[in-house]
């Protein structure tokens, strides 16, 4: 699982996995500070996902910033129907 300990991680990951996309656990296992905790494949289309939890979760200023410098698009998910929506399961 990712470096912290939210609930919601393990759910996401499995329901992500469970819809056929390949999943990555890449924050613990590079170890730089800020990099998002998910890259998934899907439909031939990679997505990084840093993973919050709902309504308390926020992103720390080291994740902004890698975030900020990166030039691709980072999607902020709380839940697995949000993970579900960005790689275009759920509208």
């Amino acid at each position: 699982m990712p470096h912290h300990s939210d609930l919601n991680a393990a759910e996401i990951v499995a329901t992500l996995r469970g819809a056929g996309a390949s999943v990555q656990l890449i924050q613990s296992a590079n170890r730089q500070a800020g990099v998002p905790d998910l890259l998934v494949g899907f439909r031939g289309t990679n997505y990084l996902m840093e993973i919050k939890r709902p309504k308390v979760g926020r992103v720390s200023e080291v994740q902004a910033e890698w975030i900020a410098s990166w030039r691709g698009h980072v999607s902020i998910v709380t839940t697995a129907e949000m993970a579900l929506r960005v790689i275009g399961l759920l509208t």
